[in-house]
This record gives C-alpha cells, structure tokens and sequence, in this order.
C-alpha cells in the first residue's frame, strides 16, 4: 500500500500546485482550508455540464486526494483501495477501532451541483467521529 500513498500525497501535491492562484495559495492541508476547496469546487459546477469526462476526473482525483492528505495530516492512518467504490480510502485507528473516509464521490458530488456534498461539512464528521473514537468503533463516511 505504501505505493498507493505515495499516489494520494502526489495527487495532493498537484491540486496544491495547480490551482494555487485559485486559492489564492490558501491550499496548506488544514482543516480550514477545506473551505477552499469546496468553494472553488461550487464555483466550478456552474460550468462543469461543460467540462470534457477526463478533465472532470482528474479534478476529481486531486481534490479527493488532497483532502484525503488534510485527514492523514491530522490523524494520521493508512491508505487501502477500496475495490467497490475503486478510491482509495482512509482508514484510522486499527486495529483498535476503524474511522474510514472516502472523498472522491463527495468531491464529484460538489463539482457536480450538489450543495449537500459540502467538503468542509463533510469532513467536519469525519473529524468529530475521528477525535471521539473508542475501541470497537467502525465507521465509513463518504
């Protein structure tokens, strides 16, 4: 799996990269800069019906990562490939209890229209639960 990480962690890289004049440089894997993300993500839906599938994709997986990398950052984990939903996905705390979060639906979900997939909101749960967690718990958010 540490192959898989590295592709996550250069994934984020990218996203920082590419869209650091979107942000306005804003991209520094804190929780607060999810906000960013999902910001640039709801202005980007009002032309996305117009956006080429691949270039829709690509966004996709390097939002997914980035965010992915802000939850790794601050909980650290271990990356696996989920095989139904093909992501990757996070997973804390084994094998004492297991937080998973899943991003990339939630991001397509976004840059789609769906004012519900707020990333910062989302991520907020994942947080909580990740902060609040005690032996036996299992839980998959996305």
């Amino acid at each position: 799996m540490e192959e898989l990480s590295q592709q996550v962690a250069a994934k984020a890289r990218r996203a920082v990269e590419q869209l650091r004049d979107l942000s306005g440089d804003a991209l520094d894997y804190s929780q607060s800069s999810l906000s960013v993300v999902d910001d640039m993500l709801a202005e980007a839906s009002s032309f996305a019906e117009n956006m080429p599938g691949d270039q829709i994709d690509t966004l996709v997986r390097l939002l997914g990562s980035y965010v992915l990398e802000v939850g790794r950052r601050e909980f650290g984990g271990k990356y696996y490939w989920h095989e139904e939903r093909g992501q990757p996905v996070l997973v804390l705390g084994e094998p004492e209890y297991k937080i998973a979060i899943l991003t990339f639906d939630k991001v397509r979900g976004r840059l789609l229209g769906e004012e519900d997939d707020d990333i910062a909101y989302f991520y907020q749960g994942f947080a909580t639960r990740a902060h609040t967690a005690v032996p036996g718990d299992d839980a998959l958010f996305g």
